[in-house]
C-alpha cells in the first residue's frame, strides 16, 4: 500500500487538474485535464481543431467537418497508481447535422483509512467519469456551432457526487488561408448532489483559440487560452492560461507534436524549480488512411511525467 501522505498529495494535484490550490476552487477539475494524446502532446491547443472524434473535450463546433465515422480511445497512466482512459465517436447523421458521444474516466486508486493519529483502519478509493453527447452543424460555410451536454460523477470513498452542464462552441474556418478562429464556454452547469452539503461550483472555461497551417512549412501552429472568464487582480493575469502547439506534417502517415501550456508550468513550480514543466511531445501514425496511434509526454517538472496513448479509426 502506498504511504497515505504521498497518496493525499498527489490525489491532490490531479484532482485539482494542476490547478493552484485556491480557496474557492471549484469541484471537478479533472474535467481540465486533457483525455487526448494529440492533444495533449500540443499542451491543450485544440480547439480550432477538426476531423478528430476528441474536438467533442474541447469544442464540439469542431465535429461538423468529417463526412466519416470517427472512433478513438485514449488510456493512459499518471502519477503512481493514478489511471485514466476516454474513448469518443462521432459521425453524421443524414442532413440533420453531427452527432457525437464521449466518455473520460479517473481511476485514483486505494488509499488507507486513517484517524488523526495516523493509525490506518481499511482502504478507500476514488474516481470521476464524465459522459459526454454533443450535436454540431454549419451557420454558414465558415462558420461551425456545437452544444454538449454532459453528466458528470464523482466518489471518494462513501461520499458522492453529481453534475449537469454544457458546452456551447463556434468556429470560424478561413479555408483557403488553412487558418482557424475558435470560441468555446465549457462546464456551464451546476452541481446536482454534492460530496456533503454544500453545492460547489464547476470549473467554467470561457476559452478562444487561433491556428494556422503554414503556407511554405509542413507545419500547423495552434494557440488557445482559457479561463478568461476568471476574476483577476490584474488584467495580464486573465492571459496566463495560454498553451502553444505545433503539428509538423511530415508525410500523411506521419506528423510529429510539441506543446507547451504556461498555466501548468506555473502551477507544478516547486520552489525557484521548474525544469521543462509544461512542455510536451509526441507523434501521431496513420495506416492505410484510416488506423490512427497518437503518443505523447508531458512534463510535470520534478512531480514526473505523463504518457498517454490513443488508438483511432475511421470508417464509412
Amino acid at each position: 500500500m502506498l504511504n497515505k501522505t504521498h497518496n493525499l498529495l498527489i490525489l491532490l494535484v490531479i484532482l485539482c487538474g494542476f490547478s493552484t490550490f485556491a480557496q474557492d476552487r471549484p469541484a471537478y477539475d479533472f474535467l481540465r485535464v486533457d483525455p487526448s494524446a494529440r492533444a495533449s502532446a500540443l499542451a491543450g491547443a485544440f480547439d480550432t481543431y477538426t476531423e478528430d472524434p476528441n474536438v467533442i473535450f474541447y469544442n464540439p463546433a469542431g465535429l461538423s467537418t468529417s463526412d466519416q465515422k470517427m472512433l478513438s480511445a485514449a488510456f493512459g497512466k499518471y502519477l503512481l497508481d493514478i489511471k485514466f482512459g476516454a474513448a469518443s465517436y462521432a459521425q453524421k447523421y443524414k442532413d440533420i447535422g453531427w452527432f457525437g458521444v464521449g466518455v473520460k474516466f479517473f481511476d485514483y486508486g486505494s488509499f488507507d483509512y486513517a484517524d488523526p493519529n495516523g493509525v490506518t483502519n481499511g482502504t478507500f478509493r476514488a474516481n470521476d467519469i464524465l459522459f459526454t453527447a454533443g450535436y454540431s452543424n454549419f451557420i454558414y460555410d465558415k462558420i461551425n456551432y456545437g452544444i454538449n451536454l454532459k453528466f458528470i460523477y464523482s466518489s471518494i470513498a462513501e461520499y458522492k457526487s453529481t453534475a449537469l452542464a454544457a458546452d456551447i462552441g463556434f468556429l470560424y474556418m478561413l479555408h483557403d488561408e488553412q487558418m482557424n478562429f475558435s470560441l468555446s464556454v465549457l462546464n456551464l452547469g451546476a452541481q446536482i448532489n454534492p460530496y456533503i452539503d454544500t453545492k460547489e461550483n464547476l470549473p467554467l472555461d470561457v476559452r478562444i483559440g487561433i491556428s494556422k497551417r503554414l503556407e511554405h512549412l509542413p507545419l500547423r501552429i495552434s494557440a488557445s487560452l482559457g479561463r478568461i472568464n476568471e476574476k483577476q487582480d490584474k488584467f495580464i493575469q486573465r492571459l496566463k492560461a495560454f498553451s502553444i502547439g505545433g503539428e509538423f506534417l511530415f508525410s500523411e502517415s506521419f506528423n510529429a507534436r510539441i506543446g507547451y501550456s504556461n498555466e501548468k508550468r506555473q502551477d507544478l513550480k516547486l520552489g525557484t524549480s521548474l525544469g521543462v514543466a509544461g512542455f510536451s511531445a509526441g507523434f501521431g501514425i496513420i495506416i492505410n488512411d484510416k488506423y490512427k496511434f497518437d503518443y505523447a509526454l508531458n512534463s510535470l517538472g520534478k512531480v514526473g511525467s505523463t504518457h498517454k496513448f490513443n488508438l483511432g479509426m475511421t470508417f464509412k
